[in-house]
């Protein structure tokens, strides 16, 4: 464990200059250098929580960021149908158009640290975009106009280390506590060089910057069974973000879904994390006037074009001299869009209000005699605020050159411990999932293994013991579909961590305890209870195939989890997928019975493979009969004869086909099965094989399914 030690600090006013404003920014809450100052590593046995004191102390002189955008500019192409009028009693037809929709026109302000910019304006008004351009989330072949950093061009991969971008959607993990979502947070994000009782003191600090002290031990929770409150768990969602203390924050609609109060507690904390020397800017839909009262910088937009761009204590003076006065008592930003709508139905839009903010900001221009200076070039500010604890990550070659690509934070067995570790700790709070999971091997076995007892060989029991291997084999697959809500809910958790090989390997072996435990308890119930040849031979491969098959269709639908946007649409993608695997296998249709339209399904088909591996499996013995003698007439209606006329009939067959038959004589051997079955092209380990490549088949894919969609850039 960690203790962080307050010292004794006296409090200093200092006049701070904030660019055009001077005024004294109080801090709440020490910077992170200062508190990773008085944090001391601790040896022993020592388990109690953490000593922690908040330090009121004051900035220090701030380094300025300055993050301007010019003329950004960015259109979409959309088809639609345009209908043709019917033209002598004919047919209306419809053409498919394509038309150019602007979403972004000739856009230019500027962020600066230790102020907050809000993105204002209605729905479809551009406001997401906006935050997606300035985020580098937009292809730069689609976005025109520039985006600088202190003047300098914004290299795609430095914007990586000194940015963080949170989402609108909570993307959390439901079981664990908001104190352990963010440790966890910091294991993955924090450099490996800091040591674990550094990162602790972040994540103690940062708690106490968000206002998450009385909440650090609730649990997340989950949708019908809330632990914390929605704005905690927003402030828990941007604590995540964070946790490397960035330069730039960009925010997509923080206060959605959000009361009054939750929705001012999450922009003042906004606030205080600017005023501790970061640029934040976010889209908000509809501010309240203690909202606007923390704002810097508003920018309001409608149809992709800005109609005012400005402080938002300067709103009242711009619309009274666009001839539009807010009255009294009036919120500021309700007037506002509430105009901006009423504008946008009229025949010219806003078109005037567009112009009249382009003339405002070319006057102010031109009378302002003070062109913006930099006191520091963009290398030498990051690594100021990096000596002063900003950029916790540790972006000090990145910052050199920003061409580099950083390397992963910690070695990959490290991530590999904190995945397992959070997987771990979310699921064994939830054992509910398992013990499904267990209960329908548990039930599916039993079933399988009373219907099925101790199956004779004869011709019926042949076809009763390939009823039960199709349905064995095609079970393991329908058991692995737990996977699929499981991993879509983590989809986005793991794309937002951005590590993404550790993910995947992360995802096969923490599955293979699991699925080993499931396999062996699923054979154990079926294999001597069924009869099944082999013995302990034949138990030990069965095994296998069974382990190999939960393996493939574990890693078939978790490939599709990282493909399917919905949970029900996943289903329905995985029972009817499933239900054609099992069609295609041979069990319903030999092979050579497969129109040759629809024989490729027969070799891609998951269920072929483990079916046929445990057929060879079975009957694979050249020494065991399954058909004697009388027993050629079994599955016919000259069964019921007696045996004096069974015995007959096999003494006229012989003259016939001059041989001998009686009663004893093997007439199919378990080979001549496997040629009815159409079995003849692998054996049974080939089978084996397959199936396994096709597990690692299905996770490759899934690797590429994470790798394009982590990209998330608009085109």
């Amino acid at each position: 464990m960690s203790k962080i030690v307050a010292q004794n600090v006296s409090p200093v006013r200092d006049c701070i200059h904030l660019y055009d404003r001077r005024q004294t920014v109080e801090m709440s809450s020490p910077t992170f250098a200062q508190l990773l100052n008085n944090v001391r590593d601790v040896t022993g046995d020592e388990t109690e929580t953490p000593v922690h004191q908040v330090l009121t102390m004051h900035s220090q002189n701030s380094i300025p960021f300055v993050l301007s955008f010019s003329n950004l500019t960015y259109s979409v192409r959309v088809r639609r149908k345009v209908a043709f009028p019917a033209i002598y009693g004919g047919r209306e037809e419809e053409a498919p158009v394509t038309r150019t929709k602007v979403l972004l026109h000739d856009i230019s302000g500027e962020a600066r640290d230790g102020e907050l910019l809000a993105v204002l304006g209605a729905s479809d008004s551009g406001k997401s975009t906006l935050i997606d351009a300035l985020a580098n989330r937009i292809a730069k072949e689609s976005l025109k106009g520039e985006v600088k950093l202190n003047g300098e061009k914004l290299h795609t991969k430095l914007l990586k280390v000194i940015s963080a971008y949170v989402m609108q959607d909570d993307l959390l993990y439901p079981m664990l506590t908001v104190e352990e979502t963010l440790m966890f947070s910091a294991q993955f994000r924090l450099p490996r060089t800091l040591s674990k009782s550094k990162k602790k003191g972040r994540v103690q600090a940062l708690i106490d910057q968000l206002g998450l002290r009385n909440a650090a031990k609730t649990i997340i929770g989950y949708e019908g069974h809330r632990r914390v409150s929605g704005g905690e768990r927003r402030r828990v969602s941007i604590g995540i973000d964070i946790i490397h203390d960035p330069i730039i924050l960009f925010l997509d609609e923080p206060t959605s879904g959000l009361d009054s109060t939750s929705a001012f507690m999450v922009v003042k904390v906004l606030q205080r994390i600017a005023q501790r020397g970061s640029i934040v800017i976010m889209s908000i839909h509809q501010p309240s006037n203690r909202i606007l009262s923390l704002l810097d910088r508003l920018i309001f937009l409608s149809h992709g074009q800005t109609v005012y761009s400005d402080s938002p204590f300067n709103l009242p003076q711009f619309f009274a001299d666009f001839g539009h006065p807010i009255p009294e008592n009036e919120n500021r930003t309700e007037f506002a869009l509430d105009l901006i709508r009423e504008l946008e139905g009229s025949p010219d839009g806003t078109n005037n209000l567009v112009e009249f903010n382009r003339k405002r900001k070319n006057t102010n221009r031109n009378s302002s005699t003070t062109p913006t200076r930099y006191d520091l070039s963009l290398k030498e500010a990051i690594s100021a605020s990096i000596s002063r604890g900003k950029l916790v990550s540790g972006a000090t070659n990145e910052a050199a050159n920003p061409t580099m690509v950083p390397p992963f934070e910690n070695p990959i067995w490290t991530e590999m411990a904190v995945l397992s570790k959070r997987s771990f700790t979310n699921s064994w709070r939830m054992p509910e999932i398992f013990f499904v999971r267990l209960s329908a091997v548990m039930v599916t076995g039993f079933i399988l293994a009373t219907i099925f007892w101790r199956r004779d060989n004869s011709p019926k029991g042949i076809w009763e013991r390939l009823g039960f291997i199709a349905f064995a084999v095609s079970t393991t697959y329908y058991i692995c579909t737990e996977a699929l809500p499981v991993f879509i809910q983590e989809r986005y958790i793991f794309m937002r961590e951005k590590c993404l090989s550790e993910i995947v390997l992360f995802r096969a072996l923490v599955s293979l305890p699991g699925l080993i435990f499931l396999s062996l308890l699923f054979v154990a119930l079926t294999f001597w209870a069924v009869g099944l040849d082999g013995g302990a031979s034949g138990f030990l491969f069965y095994f296998c195939v069974v382990l190999a098959s939960i393996w493939a269709g574990n890693s078939f639908v978790t490939f599709l989890s990282g493909v399917v946007p919905h949970v029900m649409i996943g289903y329905i993608i995985v029972v009817a997928l499933l239900g054609y695997f099992l069609l295609f296998s041979g069990f319903y249709m030999n092979r050579d019975r497969i129109p040759s339209y629809w024989i490729w399904f027969h070799y891609l088909s998951l269920v072929k493979y483990p079916y046929e591996a445990v057929l060879l499996n079975e009957f694979n013995d050249p020494m065991k009969c399954f058909v004697r003698g009388a027993q050629l007439f079994d599955n016919s209606q000259l069964g019921d004869l007696p045996n004096s006329i069974m015995e007959k009939l096999l003494e006229n067959i012989s003259e016939i086909l001059n041989v001998t038959i009686t009663s004893s004589t093997c007439l199919t051997s378990g080979a001549d099965i496997l040629v009815q079955q159409g079995i003849t092209q692998l054996n049974k380990w080939n089978c084996l094989w397959v199936t396994i490549a096709w597990g690692f088949f299905f996770r490759v894919l899934f690797y590429f399914s994470l790798l394009l969609g982590s990209k998330n850039k608009r085109r």
